[in-house]
């Protein structure tokens, strides 16, 4: 989820915010997207067939949420004359949200690293301000950051400090926060950083913790879950053609599961050793270098973690409650075309159907 609702309240006196708006309309500026797999009674929506699709909800109480909102998806039909509608725009900028929207909806997650770097890739460039760590994630990474960066902060102040020192929980807080105020100076004198550099820096490092610290969250569910979808069985016979695609793309999924983390393990330690060269060989200008030249690389885990998540974490929703209904076979089907959807891979019924 993307609140730019919360954004706007925390951050709407920064001048990058106003200066460099994420969307043209002001309405849209304060809406909140949310990533949603698509329900069978939604299908119709959708000109063909969609599994998961970028849902706006403006809400009709910016200071009470509760109240509700609109809401409608990317790309449905009549999306442009919904979008008109709702974002009240008088003054152009119709076409660009639309694009900057259909953007967002390619993107298989809405992490703000991922997200930054691929709007990036397209020329749509979003102040770091609307692509923050929410504060609920924040406060979950912060053990596992404070762990990652003591010997950098003992490093940069030349102090022993511990773990839940006043001095760690500043450098910490205000990293995780995106707070480059004076708080951090002695990270951007050790950096040797100036300026923006400092900020795309301090992104750039808050993004392979938040990367790695998602790994480690998710990686201990991927294994139960990964069995649980090689063992359930849908509610009464599969016809031919579904059971042999069950069987296949359960196979698919767990070997394209592995292979992601792999990679995701290859990118991060490409950061670890860039991050050990700092600490052990006093080498600031190769961790600097990296953290400037590396953010490219959050396209890669983006998409991979985001794959994996959303298996552990559909799984969980829809299959692991204890009256959870076991599927049947057209339910079970649609699942794991879901997940392999996420993977670069095309399913195995595309295949078959493109060979």
């Amino acid at each position: 989820m993307l609140n730019l609702v919360s954004v706007a309240a925390n951050k709407g006196g920064d001048p990058e915010y106003s200066a460099n708006p994420m969307f043209v309309s002001p309405i849209m500026n304060t809406s909140i997207l949310v990533k949603h797999r698509i329900r069978p009674h939604e299908e119709y929506l959708f000109r063909g067939p969609v599994s998961v699709a970028t849902k706006i909800i403006v809400p009709f109480d910016r200071n009470d949420l509760r109240l509700g909102g609109r809401s409608f998806f990317v790309d449905e039909k009549g999306f442009n004359d919904v979008l008109k509608e709702l974002g009240n725009y008088h003054s152009g900028g119709l076409e660009r949200d639309a694009e900057v929207m259909r953007l967002v909806n390619r993107v298989p997650s809405l992490d703000p690293f991922l997200l930054r770097e691929y709007l990036k890739m397209h020329e749509v460039i979003v102040p770091n301000c609307y692509l923050e760590v929410s504060a609920a994630d924040r406060m979950r990474m912060y053990d596992f950051a404070a762990k990652d960066m003591l010997a950098f902060i003992q490093l940069a102040t030349g102090n022993t400090v511990g773990r839940n020192d006043a001095m760690t929980d500043r450098f910490v807080s205000a990293l995780l926060a995106d707070d480059s105020s004076e708080r951090l100076e002695p990270l951007r004198t050790v950096l040797m950083l100036d300026g923006n550099e400092f900020r795309e820096g301090v992104f750039s490092w808050r993004g392979f913790l938040y990367y790695k610290w998602s790994l480690y969250t998710v990686w201990p569910e991927v294994t139960p879950v990964l069995k649980q979808i090689q063992d359930i069985r849908p509610r009464g016979l599969p016809g031919p053609e579904d059971a042999e695609y069950i069987a296949v793309a359960r196979r698919r999924i767990a070997e394209a599961v592995k292979i992601a983390a792999v990679e995701v393990n290859r990118i991060l330690k490409v950061y670890d050793t860039a991050y050990s060269d700092l600490i052990e060989k006093g080498q600031p200008r190769s961790f600097r270098d990296f953290l400037l030249s590396a953010p490219h690389m959050f396209l890669q885990l983006g998409e991979k973690m985001a794959a994996i998540s959303h298996i552990t974490s559909f799984w969980g929703y829809r299959f692991q409650a204890k009256d959870a209904a076991r599927p049947d076979a057209d339910e079970l089907v649609a699942v794991l075309q879901d997940f392999e959807s996420g993977f670069p891979v095309p399913p195995v019924r595309q295949l078959a159907a493109a060979g």
